[in-house]
């Protein structure tokens, strides 16, 4: 038996519907009727029958429920902190973009530290990420929203980007007053056959802008390539605006993209994660105009 499959029975058990538990377990209902299926083959009997107005539990469904609400009852004693303890503490792991990890989240991070003095935080910030679903990481923050696994997602923020040169290279080279006058400049990017997320192709968004000569898997190295004036490139713009010298160009040229917020369902509700993800979006919210300016 996979006893993750439990708190699926518990919760159809109190909706009654596979629809309402499915919404309050934030995944979709095939995913619920499978999970059902299979613990009825593990135990060997049906929990469920088909009523008209859902699902009725059986016989071996009431003796489950009452077996599993005893164990969830002593899961709960467990989480439960000790009589005038409220911190939350443990170890987190956190997959994360590498801009938006070096750039954004890790500028923040110390309001967490105090307000979680006991809670360590692994930022993992690189090109690529983690994988909830295997279980790799507790918490990603991701280009795409995933589409299969048993995860909970939500959409935690739109962000912008916009072309970006330095004060230098505008002074060496020339004003930009349209997408013509990029067609005899150096263009950064990313390395076309090792992008991580086709997310990352914001070159190919605006029409006529010459394939990039400078390129890397890094957005970090675009960024530092575009300040030392060796070119012209996109970044988000929670990047562009913080690093000194960095000038916007073609106001009218604006790409959009969303980061998604995602735990894997048996432990989202972790107090750890739940601390970490409560945090991040109430972060994104205050910070809504650094990510997607006007």
């Amino acid at each position: 038996m996979d006893w993750s499959d439990l708190p699926i029975f518990l919760e159809v058990a109190r909706a009654q519907q596979l629809g309402r538990a499915a919404a309050s377990l934030g995944v979709d209902a095939t995913t619920v009727g499978r999970r059902l299926r299979r613990l009825e083959t593990a135990v060997g009997q049906r929990l469920f029958e088909q009523g008209p107005d859902g699902q009725i539990l059986t016989s071996a469904g009431e003796d489950l429920l009452a077996r599993a609400t005893a164990m969830a009852a002593i899961a709960s004693d467990i989480r439960t902190p000790p009589a005038g303890r409220t911190e939350v503490d443990g170890t987190i792991r956190v997959s994360v973009a590498e801009g938006f990890g070096t750039w954004f989240v890790s500028r923040h991070l110390g309001t967490l530290a105090q307000a979680h003095p006991k809670l360590a935080v692994d930022l993992v910030a690189t090109s690529g990420f983690l994988n909830p679903t295997r279980r790799e990481t507790d918490v990603a923050v991701l280009l795409a929203r995933p589409r299969r696994g048993p995860l909970r997602t939500r959409k935690l923020t739109d962000y912008t980007l916009r072309l970006y040169a330095s004060a230098e290279h505008l002074a060496a080279h020339g004003p930009v007053h349209g997408i013509a006058d990029l067609r005899d400049r150096r263009m950064i990017g990313y390395v076309p056959d090792i992008v991580y997320a086709p997310e990352l192709r914001y070159l190919d968004e605006i029409p006529g802008v010459r394939d990039p000569v400078l390129r890397s898997s890094s957005i970090n190295a675009q960024a530092h390539m575009i300040a030392s004036g060796a070119g012209i490139g996109v970044l988000p713009c929670f990047i562009g605006e913080a690093y000194p010298g960095l000038v916007a160009i073609l106001p009218d040229i604006r790409i959009s993209r969303a980061f998604w917020l995602v735990t894997h369902q048996d432990t989202g509700r972790f107090d750890a994660i739940r601390a970490f993800t409560d945090w991040l979006v109430a972060l994104v919210g205050r910070e809504r105009a650094v990510l997607a300016p006007d």
